[in-house]
């Protein structure tokens, strides 16, 4: 079913997370997903596990997209939210809450009453991959859930990448959408690192995983100065 002209962004969005928690496009993403879904670990052994693609969620009025690279396969794919139960997250949604876009600081459920302002966040593929690492033909199967969640949040001018893959994503995705960046090298991934392509600005940021949060490669204030930045390039004033 598609959203009629004029559909509002949440049912805009509504629409391609229908579409997106049944897809079955990447046989080995599946297998994968679905494995660790029946297996689980001993630690939530006792827990359901989602086991499906994890859509996006926020805001649908967001001025910011913040884009990862992937479900972790006993966080987002135990929990079907993505970010939510894992360390990642533990890093995250504090920098979130300090920054005036989440209303806690904590993520760990679908239903731990997390709110999200001006601030949607999403993924470049939406099923745990094996080791973290999606191939390119998983990446390019998975792009146009992300081009369809640009096009339905029509707010969004800022986008916060965080790592060179969902740079590289997102980059990917706005030349679907006929954004380029201006003459020259195409603009390169770096914490801190910022380009304008179309109408949109990037910035990226390295990824909030335990290999870098662990060993101080991104500290909680390298990343609340990138969120920070980003939420003045929107325009919003924090509350």
């Amino acid at each position: 079913m598609t959203a009629p002209a004029g559909a509002q962004p949440a049912e805009r969005l509504g629409e391609i997370v229908a579409d997106l928690v049944v897809c079955r496009k990447c046989p080995r993403l599946v297998a994968w997903r679905e494995l660790v879904a029946g297996q689980k670990v001993a630690r939530f052994a006792t827990e359901p596990y989602w086991g499906r693609p994890v859509p996006g969620f926020g805001d649908p009025q967001a001025r910011v997209l913040l884009v990862g690279l992937a479900p972790a396969a006993h966080g987002g794919n135990r929990t079907g939210r993505v970010f939510t139960g894992d360390n990642s997250g533990n890093f995250l949604f504090p920098a979130l809450s300090r920054t005036g876009f989440a209303n806690q600081p904590t993520s760990v459920g679908v239903t731990d009453g997390l709110r999200l302002r001006d601030l949607y966040v999403t993924a470049v593929n939406r099923c745990a991959p094996p080791a973290n690492r999606p191939t390119p033909e998983e990446r390019d199967a998975c792009l146009p859930y992300l081009v369809s969640e640009m096009v339905a949040l029509g707010r969004v001018r800022t986008i916060v990448c965080l790592g060179a893959f969902a740079w590289d994503g997102v980059l990917r995705a706005l030349s679907v959408l006929g954004h380029r960046a201006a003459p020259g090298p195409r603009p390169r991934f770096g914490h801190g690192a910022e380009a304008r392509v179309g109408q949109y600005v990037l910035l990226g940021s390295f990824h909030v995983s335990q290999q870098n949060t662990f060993t101080g490669r991104l500290t909680p204030g390298m990343l609340d100065t990138v969120l920070s930045h980003a939420r003045g390039l929107a325009a919003i004033s924090a509350d």
